[in-house]
């Protein structure tokens, strides 16, 4: 089997998460209907509220855009049962029964005529749909019949990401036949079913494309019996929908650093926003993205098209692209006098080779890296007064 649209799922590098249904509405995370202590026929009655503004895949593709990102992964059902999409007579509780839209083939859409990968998330389990309690089969063929429609409605998408199954982990999911039916739609659709917070990287069943890393950090993948990928999903603040009183995002600094330790691991980074009920991204996490796709383009690009090379260093890995070597250096200092900035420890980087280092340069800057006599030594250079990038990138050949 050809397994080259694999090799290029890990190409893309890095994409964007979006949580985004009725509980967007409400302000208190996606698992609104089930934590938060909200009667049922209350969530539910959210639907008739739910109509995003216009332009709001639009927005997100932009958004996308400005953070480098290559892909987005949207919830097109999440565990609420709402559908984003035309459930085609399968469901009433589906967008266009109450905004009469098809807010997914908007997004598919916008990301096509933005250049960016559409990918759907899917819920595996149900809180709204009452045979997922009381007559599996019957849901599965319900689950079955909705990926169906998904695979064949909005031409070809990048793939498919299921997320529930650790909600029954004993239960019959006839794996065979939902990714059967996915392998006769989108042949070349990644399939990737989340193993959740307690199996990281786990494979799982032998048509699985990628192993995730929910919340964790990326490690080795096991590529004994097919070139699987891996990708790490992360939030920029603590829950993964809107959520009004979360204030705890993470810093531009650290979720860099996970891009270029998922780079290092070969694993794509999966990073999510949490939209408000009108589509609308919240401008934190709009900012925090944009951040992130300056570091990207100050840096050429390189992410995309890297992975770990067989060198070793001190103080930085090294990433390769087959024709150029990449050395990262993260929490690189800012230059600066001791009243305007508190010192920090200068960086020095060995490269482990018996060669020597040529054509070196600083990718930001296209500056030439200094090494010492040895040839393989060099101080990470602080940034310039005026610029802070967090991490820096020393672009070389042997």
């Amino acid at each position: 089997m050809d397994y080259g649209y694999i090799e290029r799922f890990k190409r893309l590098g890095f994409g964007i998460f979006v949580h985004f249904g009725l509980y967007s509405l409400v302000g208190k995370g996606e698992w609104h209907y089930s934590l938060g202590g909200i009667k049922p026929e209350e969530y539910n009655a959210l639907a008739a509220k739910f109509n995003p503004h216009e332009n709001w895949a639009q927005e997100l593709v932009q958004t996308a855009k400005d953070a480098g990102a290559k892909y987005i992964t949207l919830t097109t059902r999440h565990h609420d049962g709402f559908s984003l999409y035309d459930t085609r007579g399968l469901s009433d509780f589906d967008a266009p029964h109450f905004c009469g839209r098809d807010l997914v083939g908007e997004f598919v859409s916008a990301c096509k005529s933005g250049g960016i990968v559409p990918f759907f998330y899917h819920t595996l389990l149900d809180w709204h749909n009452k045979d997922y309690e009381n007559d599996f089969p019957a849901y599965i063929d319900y689950l079955v019949e909705s990926v169906e429609t998904l695979c064949t409605h909005y031409g070809k998408i990048g793939g498919l990401w299921f997320d529930g199954m650790w909600n029954k982990p004993a239960a019959d999911w006839q794996q065979d036949r939902l990714y059967g039916a996915i392998r006769k739609l989108q042949p070349e659709a990644m399939i990737i079913n989340n193993t959740g917070l307690d199996e990281l990287g786990k494979t799982g069943h032998p048509e699985i494309d990628s192993v995730t890393f929910e919340r964790g950090k990326p490690a080795a993948v096991d590529r004994t019996h097919k070139p699987v990928a891996g990708e790490v999903c992360e939030g920029i603040t603590d829950h993964w929908g809107y959520t009004e009183n979360d204030i705890c995002t993470k810093s531009v600094r650290d979720l860099i650093e996970t891009l270029i330790d998922c780079r290092k691991f070969d694993c794509n980074f999966l990073l999510n926003i949490g939209p408000k009920g009108d589509g609308k991204a919240l401008e934190g996490e709009s900012a925090c993205l944009r951040a992130i796709g300056k570091w990207i383009r100050a840096n050429k690009n390189f992410i995309y098209s890297v992975k770990a090379a067989d060198l070793n260093a001190e103080n930085a890995c090294v990433l390769t692209d087959g024709e150029w070597y990449y050395a990262v250096i993260k929490k690189v200092p800012m230059s600066a006098i001791a009243n305007v900035a508190r010192a920090e420890d200068f960086k020095r980087v060995k490269i482990d080779t018996d060669k020597k280092l040529k054509d070196a340069v600083w990718l930001d800057s296209g500056e030439r890296v200094e090494t010492f006599d040895d040839g393989v030594t060099f101080d990470a250079k602080p940034f310039d007064y005026g610029t802070s990038l967090g991490a820096r990138v020393a672009k070389f050949k042997l």
